[in-house]
């Protein structure tokens, strides 16, 4: 492989890099995630199995499933399995 084929290559994979790096929600310090509150479909990532990223919980309150709350809120919402965890809950998916 000649050095401009390598250069190109690089090139990608910084490219790629800084795509998925920009799709991942940010948490911000006064944030906090929060499992066992999104509704289907509306978690914010990765959290276990069934879940492999933003939107893909299967669920309402799936338990490994988590949302971005403001922090300090987490352990006070509440659903229907009771309140939001600051860990994955043991919950069907």
């Amino acid at each position: 492989m000649n050095s401009t084929a390598k250069s190109f290559t690089l090139a990608g994979s910084i490219a790629t890099a800084l795509t998925l790096a920009a799709a991942m929600p940010a948490q911000a310090a006064d944030e906090e995630k929060c499992f066992g509150v999104a509704l289907a479909g509306q978690n914010d990532c990765a959290a276990g199995p069934g879940t492999t990223c933003a939107g893909t919980a299967s669920v309402d309150y799936q338990g490994n499933a988590w949302k971005l709350v403001p922090a300090g809120t987490c352990t006070e919402i509440e659903t229907p399995f009771g309140n939001g965890s600051l860990e994955p809950i043991d919950r069907p998916a």
